[in-house]
């Protein structure tokens, strides 16, 4: 990977300082390195209004060893920015001024700048969301709304989660008062009802694994991970019936995380309530991914980051060049009317089909399962993950019972829309062999009740008894009298 394509951040926050140096497709940044300190520089801030020596000394090592680290890595750029915690602190000025010492550029950011960067996050992973960010840090709450592919209204609480478990101490309905208190002030709250929330951070994050890992979901993947609002209520008593260890054997907690899951509970439950919020969105993107957002050009930012990442991933393993390009052009036959969601999903599939040839023959359709579930896609949910794994388990060969997690994920509409293009992934493959030339000239249209497959004059030695097999069970698939081959007109 050339320099050009590494671009790092490190966000000094409340709690942890974490560097992340990124690479992959400049719309959708892919973590190469992922590196956190937790000296909680805000938790003195909270107590005394500054920052404790021996939190910013041991920030300042860590540092150190940062800037060690990026020296070696021929970035492209580096942003270094600091939030809450210095930005509040009496003896912030002066931290910064130790950070400058070591070489490291660090910019503070204003609360409203932290509460754009954390909007402009959500965007580059869910280009369409519609609702309220709520990014949460260790010493403030950024409130943004985002609709349109637009960051709108936005603002910065002192309720970060260092500050919560000082409000609970109060009495329960102290923490509630306040939430309430510093929305009304925003003016602008009334119009978050029944809207989506979604939660940016690592607080909102280890909660999500908390939610995965009670309600046994079968994929553990945060991106789009949803809780429902009616589950919190459930979710707060479970939480405070685990003792530590518990809590400590949840797959993939953060350790650091485990004293502030429940105050995470009792803050969401009085934010989502206050807001009127229809759903809980977690989003693996947050304020690094949007200071690198904020950088890119108009045109970059419209491309689809899930397309993006799968073809950022599948570049130079294409079975043949263009095939996935024809073979959306060739489904469009019996799929072009889908909506704008769907249509990026068959298209992803499109793009991993075409990289099929590089596993092993005896597990290509595992294969393809596993790596539409589980691969660094960005911006699709469960059900997405799961429609793309039942096409491409049935469109690499996949038999026998379905993969039981794929009904866990997704409904059946779902799936079965996703099984008929696993069968016209089946055709193609059988027809053309992977070359994007014959299924140019072939076409396959609904004509009337039945499923017709039109070919070229000149590709008729291509009709042979697997292909009609296959052709057949598609039009089953599609709900057809039957299916037919034809000569192409024209």
């Amino acid at each position: 990977m050339s320099e050009v394509d590494r671009r790092a951040t490190i966000d000094i926050g409340s709690n942890t300082i974490r560097l992340v140096v990124f690479g992959g497709p400049p719309r959708v940044p892919l973590a190469l390195y992922n590196e956190k300190l937790t000296p909680a520089l805000g938790k003195s801030v909270v107590e005394t209004g500054v920052l404790a020596d021996d939190a910013m000394n041991a920030a300042l090592r860590g540092l150190a060893r940062f800037r060690a680290l990026v020296d070696s890595m021929q970035l492209r750029e580096l942003h270094v920015v600091a939030t809450a915690a210095v930005r509040e602190a009496g003896n912030g000025a002066a931290f910064l001024d130790r950070v400058r010492a070591l070489g490291l550029p660090v910019r503070l950011l204003t609360g409203e700048e932290e509460a754009m960067a954390s909007g402009l996050g959500v965007l580059s992973a869910i280009p369409d969301a519609d609702g309220i960010v709520a990014d949460l840090g260790g010493g403030s709450l950024e409130l943004v709304r985002v609709a349109q592919g637009q960051v709108c209204e936005r603002t910065s609480l002192p309720l970060g989660i260092l500050r919560v478990q000082s409000l609970r101490m109060q009495g329960d309905d102290a923490l509630r008062a306040e939430v309430l208190r510093a929305i009304t002030q925003t003016g602008w709250a009334s119009q978050a009802a029944r809207l989506p929330l979604y939660l940016v951070g690592g607080s909102w994050r280890a909660l999500a694994r908390v939610h995965m890992h009670v309600n046994r979901y079968p994929l553990r993947v945060l991106g789009n991970h949803v809780i429902p609002v009616s589950g919190l209520a459930e979710l707060a008593q479970t939480v405070g019936a685990m003792d530590r260890d518990a809590l400590r054997a949840i797959p993939n907690l953060p350790g650091a995380r485990l004293p502030y899951v429940s105050d995470a509970i009792a803050l969401l439950q009085a934010v989502s309530q206050e807001l009127g919020s229809s759903s809980l969105v977690t989003c693996a993107f947050g304020l690094r991914e949007g200071l690198l957002h904020a950088g890119l050009d108009a045109e970059t930012r419209m491309l689809d980051p899930l397309i993006e990442s799968v073809r950022f991933a599948t570049a130079g393993q294409q079975q043949f060049p263009g095939y996935d390009a024809a073979l959306m052009r060739w489904m469009d036959g019996l799929f072009g009317q889908e909506p704008p969601g769907l249509r990026r999903l068959r298209h992803a599939v499109c793009l991993l089909r075409g990289t099929g040839w590089a596993s092993n023959p005896d597990f290509r359709a595992m294969s393809g399962e596993e790596v539409a579930l589980h691969g660094n896609w960005a911006g699709i949910d469960g059900r997405e993950r799961a429609m793309m794994g039942m096409a491409l388990f049935v469109g690499l060969g996949g038999s026998g019972d379905d993969p039981s997690i794929l009904s866990e994920l997704a409904d059946a509409q779902s799936l079965a829309l996703a099984r008929c293009w696993g069968q016209a992934l089946r055709v193609a493959q059988r027809l053309s062999g992977g070359a994007p030339s014959i299924l140019e000239r072939t076409s396959l249209t609904f004509r009337g009740d039945q499923l017709e497959l039109a070919l070229d004059p000149a590709l008729q030695m291509l009709d042979d008894p697997t292909l009609r097999r296959r052709l057949e069970r598609l039009a089953t698939a599609q709900g057809c009298s039957g299916s037919a081959i034809v000569a192409r007109a024209g």
